[in-house]
């Protein structure tokens, strides 16, 4: 693939877990950053799950990767 690849991890879904996208495609709703590094690993890509949350080219949005589930009612 020509150029870095973008991943976009959006904010946790009122139910809980995160939609994936690389470049647009979505891959899956993650729960946890193994979940990103098998998305991304059935996209042809490999991560180490020790490695998704300072990866450069991983966009995460609304919140870092330490949350994953609905935000808290309060």
């Amino acid at each position: 693939m020509s150029g870095p690849i973008r991943v976009t991890v959006h904010p946790p879904s009122p139910s809980g877990g995160r939609r994936v996208r690389v470049d647009g495609e979505i891959l899956g709703l993650a729960h946890n950053v193994t979940d990103v590094a098998e998305f991304l690993r059935r996209a042809g890509w490999e991560i180490d799950p020790a490695e998704v949350p300072e990866s450069p080219w991983i966009d995460w949005r609304g919140v870092g990767p330490e949350r994953w589930g609905p935000e808290p009612i309060g």
